[in-house]
């Protein structure tokens, strides 16, 4: 009896202290992200009885069968699913919100409205050089304004695609590791602290991976995950110790596309999905842009051909170059506005070109066009504000409800402390216990 009190006894120590050291590396890492709070897998072991009862069982003690990680798959896929939506929408949100600022900080529409107001004015005294001064350099201030959109729309472009480049190289990166991580599990022992150190580091490459990319994930017998881009039948991204290469393609117009091992692929989640979405919203942008400018060169142009300058001679284009970011004033001073009608001679204060060229684009649309352009984008900030935060509130519920699974509660932990403590103590005291009986028995005379 002693000797199996000693044993139990034994066994209750071994099982205690390592609850214990679970439970304080619990503690140290309950601000540690990616760390899944671990608990000891015990079973009780069984002996047969006695000679005289040999059908009986006797409870000999516990046996550590492993280390549990206290996280469900279905959660923590939840949550990369969740968090790759609003990665994408994030993204999404932050293009088209520059692209707004953009527009509203180029001074576009107060720039129009100011070259029309000036030659409003300019009809009252078509021969005075102030006004005509006044008027040119409105016109200047407009094709600044248009260059400076599209110099903005630009750079937002480039700092999509940069982004766009370094969050592929960083899913090549975190996936050629996983594939590592992938390999050493397969050798690790089920249930060890190696295992469960490498089950934390797989599923925190998975994350960092579908932050970028919408991924599909299964897990094999031996642990290793089986990564797919977008759904369940997508292009395998990672099996067991391989990893195929993500590349990024950049278009004439600005917009990217991606392939897998060479092959086209395409994602609805992640911050690089959210990107290109925003690259084909700055293409529209820009193309749309670009519409109006030509438009005013158009028509402001073809008004000033058909009518004649202050020195009587046919009016010269009052714009050059095409697009937003080539647009220019092509006059070198105001004497050049050609405000007087074809027919007029030098000096004339006829305003009828004047009119024609404010009618003409009146009629182009010129200004609604613009206004137009920035509701648009205005709207579609909006509404990708309004997406953003829907997702951010879903992917935060599934992240608080792996938290409360996997994370680390310290006031929990400090129960388990005096807890596992006082079952070491116990088992100390069986020990204890066995040892005066042996002694009682041997002193028997």
């Amino acid at each position: 009896m002693a000797s199996d009190l000693f044993s139990i006894g034994t066994s209750g120590l071994r099982a205690a202290r390592a609850a214990l050291d679970l439970t304080a590396q619990n503690i140290a890492n309950a601000g540690t992200d990616g760390y899944v709070r671990r608990s000891l897998r015990v079973s009780e072991v069984g002996s047969p009885g006695s000679w005289m009862a040999p059908g009986d069982l006797t409870l000999s003690g516990v046996r550590i069968d492993g280390v549990t990680r206290n996280a469900d798959l279905f959660r923590q896929a939840e949550v990369r699913r969740t968090g790759s939506d609003y990665a994408r929408a994030a993204e999404e949100l932050t293009g088209h919100e520059n692209i707004e600022a953009a527009l509203e900080q180029s001074g576009l529409f107060p720039a129009m409205t100011s070259f029309e107001a000036s030659l409003q004015r300019l009809e009252s005294n078509p021969v005075d050089p102030a006004l005509r001064a006044g008027a040119l350099e409105d016109a200047r201030t407009l094709a600044r304004s248009f260059n400076l959109a599209a110099g903005s729309l630009d750079t937002i472009g480039e700092g999509l695609r940069f982004a766009a480049t370094a969050g592929t190289d960083q899913v090549n990166t975190f996936a050629a590791e996983l594939a590592r991580v992938n390999l050493q599990l397969t050798r690790a022992t089920a249930g060890s602290s190696d295992q469960t150190m490498l089950l934390d580091r797989r599923d925190t490459l998975l994350q960092q991976i579908s932050a970028q990319v919408g991924i599909t994930t299964s897990i094999g017998p031996d642990q290793a995950a089986t990564v797919r881009l977008g759904d369940g039948n997508g292009p395998v991204l990672v099996a067991s110790g391989t990893a195929q290469t993500l590349a990024m393609t950049a278009a004439a117009d600005g917009t990217v596309a991606f392939t897998l091992g060479g092959n086209p692929v395409a994602s609805s989640s992640g911050a690089l999905a959210g990107q290109a979405q925003a690259l084909i919203a700055v293409r529209d942008r820009q193309a749309r842009l670009n519409t109006i400018a030509d438009t005013l060169i158009t028509t402001a142009n073809a008004a000033q051909a058909s009518s004649i300058a202050l020195d009587g001679t046919v009016g010269q284009p009052l714009f050059s170059g095409s697009g937003a970011s080539g647009i220019a004033v092509g006059l070198t001073s105001g004497a050049g506005l050609a405000t007087a009608p074809a027919g007029a001679a030098a000096g004339s204060r006829d305003p009828a070109g004047l009119v024609a060229l404010r009618n003409a684009l009146v009629s182009a649309g010129v200004t609604d066009q613009i206004d137009s352009l920035l509701f648009t984008a205005s709207s579609a900030a909006a509404a990708r504000r309004t997406t953003a935060g829907a997702l951010d509130s879903i992917a935060g519920a599934a992240r608080l409800a792996l938290a409360e699974q996997a994370g680390v509660s310290l006031d929990d932990e400090a129960a388990n402390l005096v807890r596992f403590q006082q079952a070491f103590q116990a088992s100390g005291k069986v020990i204890q216990v066995a040892s005066d009986l042996f002694d009682t028995l041997l002193a028997i005379r």
